[in-house]
């Protein structure tokens, strides 16, 4: 379960991380009774990444433009969710910007303390200066010296910013998190830090063991979007999440039905010198272990997969799932429908996509999607699949689909140097 921001900063201010005065509003005309001083800055409170970008947050310098900012941001989609408030905070003079984040591993089965010396918005940087430390023995202070320590931070940062990422460890093991975040954690010219963005998951599995996480949650809708906001048959097309970084020489692109997943991705292909050309979250929660979650996370995964056929330049698309052994079961069967006619009748004799519709090579569910555009089919041809079942048997599905168009594993590194090697060699 996702905490928003102003959500997230409530626990840091009960533990003592520093953040900026703020107020929650409702609706545009609250901020005529604002607390804080001018100026300050609006932000769109959603789960998406990217609300810089994406015009969700806003500087204002009085109430008349912050009440024209409100009614843009409250009226403004970010993937497809919609805020229920918006937080007004006071101004910040960064001089430098940190990442700092506690993460656990899945694969480790451990705790991940990672920092970043250059944090904000630029992530490409931030992921070329990113450190992490594995909690590998009982916590103590030690892990989180040796972090800034292999960030570069010298002086009275080193104190400064361990006792941060001590608090940061407390709630997230107090608490039962998947990760806590702090990006960026400002650093003004007298060098005092603050909090001025922050994310906190909790396992949903923990959630009824903190009832001041439920008590917290039950102050706005936890819902991902808005639904009467929004267009009910669109569902796939909801939960489709772009990442907010790309590179248009890149030749891998990462699917992920998690965020941190695919931020890791990313990571393990940059370390080995390869460019990820773009990332797409097709997220999962309990919710999908109903059947028709299920349908709905599948059509979504092939919605991704479409869309990915026009990106230039793509060579690869790397696959990155973890779920359930019987969400995966349905994941790798979908993946192997969606392409079993490119594997079965190979279009690179003069045939094109219209043959195969009008033999009934293509799965009902597949012809009208497919129908739309024949170059989808010529480019996925082109495109080599990596897809990556964590702790899933994927042997019958290798079997299944014995060509150079998909590859299967359930181990990570193993998927990242396949993907690798595909792109380099083509």
């Amino acid at each position: 379960m996702d905490l928003l921001e102003y959500q997230a900063k409530e626990i840091f201010h009960k533990i003592g991380i520093p953040v900026l005065p703020s107020q929650t509003i409702k609706e545009p005309r609250e901020l005529k009774q604002l607390q804080i001083p001018y100026p300050v800055v609006l932000k769109s409170q959603v789960r998406a990444g990217g609300r810089g970008k994406a015009g969700g947050i806003k500087f204002v310098g009085n109430t008349i433009d912050a009440i024209a900012a409100a009614r843009t941001i409250f009226n403004l989609s970010i993937i497809g969710e919609y805020p229920e408030v918006i937080l007004a905070e006071a101004q910040y003079d960064a001089q430098e910007e940190l990442f700092l984040a506690v993460v656990l591993d899945y694969q480790l089965k451990l705790p991940v303390l990672l920092g970043s010396a250059k944090g904000g918005m630029d992530v490409p940087l931030l992921l070329d200066n990113l450190q992490q430390v594995v909690v590998a023995t009982e916590f103590s202070p030690f892990y989180a010296r040796r972090l800034v320590s292999k960030m570069g931070l010298s002086g009275e940062l080193i104190q400064s910013v361990s006792d941060i990422i001590v608090k940061m460890y407390r709630i997230f093991q107090e608490t039962d998190l998947d990760f806590v975040e702090i990006n960026p954690l400002g650093i003004n010219a007298e060098g005092k830090l603050m909090a001025l963005d922050g994310k906190i998951k909790i396992n949903e599995l923990a959630v009824i063991r903190h009832p001041e996480i439920i008590s917290l949650s039950a102050k706005s809708d936890l819902s991902l979007v808005s639904r009467e906001q929004l267009d009910l048959n669109d569902r796939s097309q909801l939960q489709l999440q772009w990442l907010d970084w790309q590179d248009e020489k890149g030749k891998i692109a990462i699917i992920a039905n998690n965020p941190d997943l695919g931020t890791l991705c990313w990571d393990l292909i940059r370390q080995n010198k390869e460019k990820p050309a773009c990332g797409v979250v097709v997220p999962w929660d309990k919710e999908v272990e109903e059947s028709d979650g299920v349908e709905n996370l599948c059509l979504t995964l092939q919605q991704a997969l479409e869309q990915l056929q026009d990106v230039k330049r793509l060579k690869v698309i790397m696959i990155n799932i973890w779920a359930s052994p019987s969400v995966n079961d349905k994941i790798a069967q979908k993946i192997l429908d969606y392409y079993s006619p490119y594997i079965e009748k190979p279009v690179n004799h003069g045939r094109d996509e219209r043959s195969l519709v009008a033999n009934g090579s293509l799965l009902p569910s597949q012809r009208q999607s497919r129908e739309k555009s024949t170059s989808n089919l010529q480019l996925s041809q082109g495109i080599k699949v990596v897809i990556r079942l964590a702790d899933h048997e994927i042997d019958r599905f290798r079997t299944k689909s014995d060509s150079e168009l998909l590859y299967w594993t359930n181990n990570l590194e193993e998927a990242v140097t396949q993907a690798i090697s595909l792109a380099k060699s083509r």
